[in-house]
């Protein structure tokens, strides 16, 4: 198995991602093999600081990086190059398993659709984010904001999507699908989510439980959570800041512990033909660990080839 890592993507890359490489390596498998793309005369000396021993990691070389706050489109055509856009490269030619980066989130989900495409009959691929809940159990939202505004149909087939992979991932045989609404009754919300609820409800091939609301998010109320990307993304960060407020006034918890970004390090993007994931923009080594830790279970439990089938 070759999980490939962008090693010049985030705030704090290469060096953040090399000692998360480094922090990974020991409870990982024999059979997998990390690639870091970069700058190899940048990142081969910092893999030698750790020790890391041989054939363990690989490095392919990339001259060129895409940042932060470039258009992800003109960076992808003008920088062949990039760390990105080789690492959808490999992807591509099935070189390697997944491709993981913390860089530019534009460039990551742009990327997917030109190198892997979307599964054919898919209208839209999301980003999932993966939610804890209170009792240590976790469930999974999509889409958290590739896709701000949505149709009843996405939605529709996010709940699909999100039900095989978290039926895959975490071997649930019918997961709870869920719509976040503001009210439990199938007549509240917009027009589109009372439109949603239809589709959703008429779906057999998924388990729709009905609407949950905000109030919900971490109860363990279902498995898989649907919304558009905007709503989504809104209620991640808004779960993602507990942790750093707990901190700051000196609250301890083991569940407040688990919203912390670095205890998930990484989001799946659903709905593409091989496995992409994305990682917060500031991530720290134990993010970068804990992303190649959910790597490793997304490739053996392979959902994105059983998407394929259920889309065909």
């Amino acid at each position: 198995m070759k999980i490939a890592v962008d090693a010049m993507g985030g705030d704090y890359a290469p060096a953040a991602v090399v000692e998360g490489v480094a922090k990974a390596i020991p409870g990982l498998d024999a059979n997998v093999v990390v690639v870091l793309i970069g700058d190899e005369q940048v990142v081969r000396p910092m893999i030698q600081k750790y020790d890391i021993p041989d054939g363990v990691v690989e490095i392919v070389h990339a001259s060129q990086v895409i940042e932060m706050g470039e258009h992800p489109t003109k960076a992808l055509a003008h920088k062949p190059d990039s760390s990105i856009s080789v690492g959808f490269k490999l992807l591509k030619d099935e070189a390697v398993d997944i491709f993981c980066s913390a860089g530019n989130t534009g460039a990551m989900t742009v990327g997917s659709l030109f190198s892997i495409k979307a599964i054919s009959g898919l209208l839209r691929p999301a980003i999932a984010g993966i939610v804890p809940q209170i009792d240590g159990s976790q469930s999974i939202m999509l889409d958290i904001g590739a896709n701000a505004d949505c149709k009843p149909e996405t939605l529709a087939q996010f709940g699909e999507i999100g039900s095989i992979y978290y039926q895959y991932t975490y071997n649930v045989e019918r997961p709870r699908v869920a719509l976040m609404n503001i009210g439990e009754e199938e007549q509240k919300g917009s027009l589109l989510t009372q439109a949603a609820y239809v589709l959703l409800r008429e779906n057999k091939r998924i388990n729709f439980i009905g609407n949950i609301e905000g109030k919900d998010f971490f109860t363990n109320k279902a498995d898989v959570i649907v919304t558009d990307g905007f709503t989504g993304n809104i209620l991640y960060k808004l779960g993602e800041s507990l942790y750093p407020i707990s901190k700051a006034r000196g609250f301890k918890d083991s569940f407040i512990d688990q919203t912390n970004y670095e205890a998930i390090g990484g989001s799946p993007v659903l709905g593409v033909n091989g496995n992409v994931m994305i990682a917060h923009g500031m991530s720290s080594p134990l993010a970068i660990c804990n992303m190649i830790n959910l790597a490793v279970r997304q490739v053996k439990a392979g959902a994105y080839r059983h998407i394929v089938k259920a889309l065909a």
